[in-house]
């Protein structure tokens, strides 16, 4: 904030494309203490980011990104933190989208964070998961995606006999989250079905189907954790019911999981996940 110049500082608010920047407030906030912004540029556009990525350093994974996000909420201790939390990553020029940054430079992050603060321990992401509504819905409308536990607990949460279409007509009205008793019948079974979707719904080349998987996966990330109502915003609720994902990259693990999932189409998952693709 205090060294970069403000036409620099206006290209990033400009560029990002996961969680906008409301104002210079919000992005002075994105910039303090307990947080860092990394980007790669070239050097003969020095005031051009051509990538760049947001990072919260907190005490264990996070779960909802209006929390991370709250301009009220206190600054952290960044030698305290133990864990990175990239909650943000964007290209900048459209013109490069399909030459794969991001890889080298989330790898680059890990090790400069790791140089910097040893306390350090976990590597993970706050990522949406933009896919899951657009597979979803159609399919509550042809197929029968809940197990008789789940249709048994939403039939008796909704008093309805026709379940997976009254579900859908919910979902496409984001005030349902305000309904606690509602949010609540709903967590379980589309937990289920958005673990399900990330850790087998595949394209025809065996690629994720979900694009933040399948850049995270290919990457050597594993699916950590779902979140429920992680993101309450409009896009959050229109793009995947509020459901966003902790993608972990364990520095031992990250290019077994790369090669598992480019060379076998095996996406890795944490226990958590696995138990609830099973149910």
């Amino acid at each position: 904030w205090d060294t970069s110049s403000g036409a620099l500082l206006e290209k990033f608010m400009a560029y990002e494309a996961v969680h906008p920047v409301e104002s210079w407030e919000d992005l002075k906030d994105r910039l303090d203490l307990d947080r860092r912004y990394f980007a790669f540029f070239h050097p003969r556009m020095p005031d051009e980011p051509l990538i760049f990525l947001e990072v919260a350093l907190q005490e264990g994974l996070s779960d909802s990104i209006q929390d991370l996000l709250d301009p009220s909420a206190p600054v952290r201790d960044p030698d305290r933190a133990d864990t990175a939390i990239f909650y943000s990553i964007s290209n900048a020029q459209t013109g490069l989208s399909g030459i794969s940054f991001g890889g080298f430079l989330i790898k680059r992050v890990v090790d400069g964070l790791s140089l910097e603060l040893p306390r350090l321990k976990r590597f993970a992401t706050l990522s949406p998961v933009p896919g899951l509504m657009a597979w979803l819905l159609p399919r509550l409308e042809t197929e029968d995606l809940f197990s008789p536990s789940h249709r048994k607990r939403l039939a008796k949460a909704l008093g309805v006999g026709e379940i997976q279409r009254h579900v859908a007509g919910i979902l496409q009205d984001p005030g349902w989250v305000r309904d606690s008793d509602l949010s609540e019948a709903l967590r379980v079974p589309l937990l289920h079905l958005a673990a399900r979707y990330l850790a087998r719904e595949k394209r025809s080349d065996g690629r994720a189907l979900d694009p933040v998987a399948h850049f995270h996966l290919n990457n050597g990330a594993r699916v950590e954790r779902l979140n429920w109502t992680a993101d309450v915003s409009a896009r959050g609720l229109g793009q995947s019911a509020g459901i966003m994902v902790n993608y972990v990259y364990v520095t031992s693990r990250i290019e077994a999981n790369h090669e598992a999932y480019r060379a076998r189409d095996r996406v890795v998952v944490s226990p958590a996940v696995r138990s609830l693709v099973k149910g």
